[in-house]
């Protein structure tokens, strides 16, 4: 009898340390690691990016599908539907209306990226013009990295900047500056995201558009925001000059919108390819 509950008390006691060390374990996750930051800017994106859904949110989504609409003040519209895979940032964009790209194109115009090619389309057949294919090449990560933003703001290579508190049409604001390292030795892209207190979400930002040497003059995007599938999406944007100040010019708004968003599609790479 003896020896049985000596056995007993044994299984007992090794069972209990095997506990521990799985739930000990489990603790020191990865998943639950605290990141390091670089300062209260990155924090503040971090924390922002949590609510909005980060980009392995989207990686689980696989793909999306939306109209993508750019109306401009004189009447002009590009209207596409955009195609997307999260994983690798293949890029698809079929215009139906394009009065601001390739406006001297009548007909259907078809862009892609495939992931280590752009090219475009005319209405069903491949044009291979130098000139157009610098503008898709430009168009097709543009697009994909305006709709996956505020997840790839914590990409790797990006620099971030606690500004201060700033107040804007009664609401306080955290200011955070986002700069990109580059390998190359010519301008990168500037966003001064203004971060609201009550939301942690970003309201409006600044930007400038290196790629057309715009930098002395930034311009204010405002967004505003839309739950789908659990993710918070941008899908009302409008955008005009500014100066670093956010005071923008009296002309009159450009304005962008996402509708129609489909995520998990089943969209095959075949979809990006020429």
């Amino acid at each position: 009898m003896n020896a049985m509950k000596c056995s007993l008390i044994t299984v007992i006691i090794l069972s209990s340390l095997l506990l521990s060390c799985s739930d000990e374990s489990q603790s020191s996750s990865p998943q639950e690691a605290i990141p390091t930051f670089q300062n209260k800017g990155h924090e503040l994106i971090y924390k922002m990016v949590q609510k909005t859904g980060d980009y392995q949110a989207l990686l689980k989504k696989k793909d999306v599908v939306y109209t993508y609409t750019y109306q401009t003040p004189d009447g002009k519209a590009d209207i596409s539907t955009e195609k997307y895979l999260f994983d690798g940032e293949l890029s698809y964009g079929s215009y139906d209306r394009h009065e601001r790209t390739f406006p001297e194109l009548e007909g259907q115009i078809e862009q892609g990226y495939d992931g280590s090619e752009y090219w475009l389309r005319h209405n069903g057949k491949i044009l291979n013009d130098s000139i157009r294919l610098k503008r898709v090449a430009f168009n097709r990560p543009t697009n994909f990295y305006w709709f996956a933003m505020m997840q790839k703001l914590l990409d790797p290579g990006l620099n971030y900047e606690y500004i201060g508190e700033k107040t804007a049409n009664d609401t306080v604001y955290d200011v955070v500056k986002i700069t990109f390292n580059s390998t190359e030795e010519k301008p990168t892209d500037i966003y001064q995201l203004y971060i609201n207190k009550q939301t942690s979400l970003a309201d409006q930002f600044l930007f400038t558009v290196a790629d057309f040497g715009v930098m002395e003059t930034p311009n204010l995007m405002k967004l505003q925001y839309e739950e789908i599938n659990g993710m918070l999406i941008p899908t009302k944007r409008q955008y005009k000059k500014s100066t670093w100040n956010a005071d923008v010019s009296e002309k009159p708004w450009i304005h962008v919108t996402w509708s129609n968003i489909k995520f998990n599609t089943g969209l095959s790479k075949e979809v990006f390819k020429k």
